[in-house]
Formats: structure tokens, C-alpha cells, sequence
């Protein structure tokens, strides 16, 4: 079932490195357990930049054109085969996956390590800076109507946080570090005060960034540069890194307390030594995180009650024929932390 929709829409291309397009494309069919989603709102990415600039990130390498971005919003405007028709209307934030729901990792309720996961904007798989997306029913999840559509976008990023805090096992009482105060790092931020840490410090090399933490609730704040965290901190039962520099990884264990949980999002250097013989004595532990998995309804539960403030990230606003400009705001604007794309403007 599908409302009257175009036949056509409009779509950002990312051509090669350094260049995007907008051009046309037919409007997508859901299949069977797939809903059509219009997208309201798309936040920039970490990700969707380094595509941009380099065209790769790892083994994923641009070779054909691709639709960027995946911390999408939007309204259900028709249902596939086994979807109920009251869906269609419905506000959602995009889960921008799909699984085979049938391989060892998803059927332990770790699909975010599904080998056949396809993701919104890893290629070859188009993203969500365009008009019209098909979604699997079940990723696309109900919003109330106290989020705004920017808010519901970065539901992406908070699960990430989420997820992050999760494996932190964050409980009352913990005291934790959050190092790299980008968006993630922000969000971790805010996720660890909500489960309860009593004390929350951030650590970055930008002065704005850290003004922002700060202004969010962080109870320490670290320049980077100022020299070693063991001269700010006294041992810390959580560090969760977001910066992915290899330094930050490096401080996180001169920093942890005995048996302290470290946790690795920040994606940097693919190899780095580690101190073995420490994480032994000190019986630490130490996880990385790739993305997230089941993650949304509580995302949306924490940024609907008010514990977390997604609206105060947002930068800048930008329409479908400025995806290059967002793409590099954070170049142009110093203060830059998350812009959003609206591809209906």
C-alpha cells in the first residue's frame, strides 16, 4: 500500500571523492516487511565526511556513486506486504540496517555483527540524503511528538551511546571518563550521567567543544593538550573513548582504576600496542563497540524524557543541494558539531 507519491525523486550522489550531485531517481517500492519512508531530517556524520574527503574508510571503498548519510527521520508514507496499513503516518527515526536475522549473531541479539548486515551509506548501500528510503518495518521506530525531527535523527548517534554505556556496564555511584568530546562523545557523556554515574569528566584538544560538555553537564573538563590525564585525574572506574587518537586510547589505561571497564568507539589507528602485563595485574576490561543493537527504544525513551538534549547539537541547516557544504562545516565553522540535511527543501 502506497499514499499518491511521484514517481521521481530527488537525491544527493556522492561521484567520487570531493564531489556530490543532485539528481534523480525513481521512488522506491517497500517490499514485503518494508515500509516507504519520506525523510524528514539527516545529520552529518563523521563517516558521511570521511567518505567525502577520501572516498574509503577501511576496506569500504566508494567505486560507484553513493547516497550518503544514515541519522535519518522521516514519515511513513506506504506499507509493503505484512505491514499493517495504520503505519502509514506514523513519525519514525530510521535504524539504517538490515540483518538476515538468521546467523549466529542475530539470533544471540548481536546483529549489529551480523556478516550480511547491509548499512545506510557503507557501500555499495545508498543512504538516506534523499527524498524517499525503504526500511524494513520493524527498524523503523515511533517517535512521540515532543521530538522534534532533528531530535529524532540523532536518535542514531544516542543509540550509539547507548550501546557504548552498555558495554561500560555504567552503574550508580561510577566514576567515569569520556575522552573526545564530539557528538558521540557528548552523547556518552550524557548517557553515563543518566545511568547514574556520580561523576563524569570529558577530555579534548578544542577549547568550544569542551565549553560544550561543560555547558551539558560534565562535571570535569580536560584540555588534551595540557599534558598527561594522570596530572587532572585521580582513577576513574570508566573510560570510554571517542576520539579514536592514540593517544587518548594510551591514557585511558594510565587512568583506570582496578578492574575498570575501557571502552574503544572512537574508530583511529587499526594497530596499537596495549599493556598487557597492566590489564592482568589491574584486571581490566577492555571492548570495542561497532554501532549498535537493540538500542532505539531506549534512545528515544531517554531523549523523550528530557535526559538527554538532542536539539542543542544541531549547528546548521542545510538543503539537499548543500550536502557539500555540510559535509564541510566542520572545516568552515569552528563551533561546527552536527549539522542536519533536510531533503525535502
Amino acid at each position: 500500500m502506497t499514499a499518491d507519491l511521484p514517481n521521481e525523486q530527488p537525491r544527493s550522489l556522492l561521484r567520487r571523492a570531493g564531489e556530490v550531485v543532485v539528481d534523480t531517481a525513481p521512488v522506491p517500492e517497500p517490499g514485503p516487511g518494508q515500509v516507504l519512508i519520506e525523510v524528514a531530517a539527516v545529520g552529518v556524520c563523521g563517516s558521511d565526511v570521511h567518505y567525502f574527503d577520501h572516498g574509503r574508510i577501511a576496506d569500504f571503498v566508494v567505486t560507484e556513486p553513493l547516497v550518503l548519510g544514515h541519522e535519518a527521520s522521516g514519515v511513513i508514507r506506504g506499507v509493503g506486504a505484512g505491514v499493517p496499513a495504520d503505519r502509514v503516518g506514523q513519525r519514525v527515526a530510521l535504524e539504517p540496517q538490515q540483518t538476515c536475522g538468521r546467523c549466529t549473531q542475530c539470533l544471540s541479539g548481536r546483529y549489529n555483527l551480523c556478516p550480511d548486515v547491509e548499512f545506510f551509506a557503507t557501500p555499495p548501500v545508498h543512504g538516506a540524503f534523499a527524498r524517499y528510503v525503504v526500511l524494513a518495518s520493524h527498524r523503523a521506530h515511533p517517535v512521540p511528538d515532543t521530538l522534534s525531527d532533528e531530535a529524532a535523527a540523532l536518535i542514531e548517534p544516542l543509540s550509539v551511546g547507548v550501546w557504548a554505556g552498555r558495554k561500560a556496564a555504567i552503574e550508580p555511584g561510577d566514576r567515569v571518563l569520556i575522552t573526545g568530546a564530539g557528538p558521540v562523545g557528548l552523547l556518552c557523556a550524557d548517557v553515563a550521567r543518566a545511568r547514574g554515574a556520580s561523576w563524569v569528566a570529558v577530555s579534548d584538544a578544542v577549547e568550544h567543544r569542551l565549553d560544550v560538555a561543560r555547558q551539558r553537564g560534565a562535571h570535569q573538563v580536560i584540555d588534551a593538550t595540557a599534558g598527561p590525564l594522570t596530572d587532572s585525574l585521580e582513577p576513574v572506574d570508566v573510560i570510554i573513548e571517542c576520539s579514536g587518537a592514540a593517544s587518548a586510547v594510551r591514557s585511558a589505561f594510565e587512568v583506570a582504576a582496578p578492574a575498570a571497564r575501557i571502552v574503544l568507539v572512537g574508530l583511529g589507528a587499526p594497530n596499537l600496542e596495549l599493556p598487557v602485563a597492566e590489564i592482568q595485574i589491574k584486571e581490566l576490561v577492555v571492548t570495542g563497540t561497532f554501532r549498535y543493537a537493540n538500542c532505539y527504544p531506549a534512545a528515544i525513551a531517554l531523549a523523550a524524557s528530557g535526559a538527554v538534549d538532542l536539539d542543542g547539537l544541531v549547528t546548521g541547516r542545510f538543503g539537499l543541494d548543500q550536502v557539500a557544504e555540510a559535509l564541510q562545516a566542520s572545516k568552515t565553522d569552528p563551533h561546527s558539531l552536527k549539522p542536519v540535511v533536510y531533503p525535502g527543501r
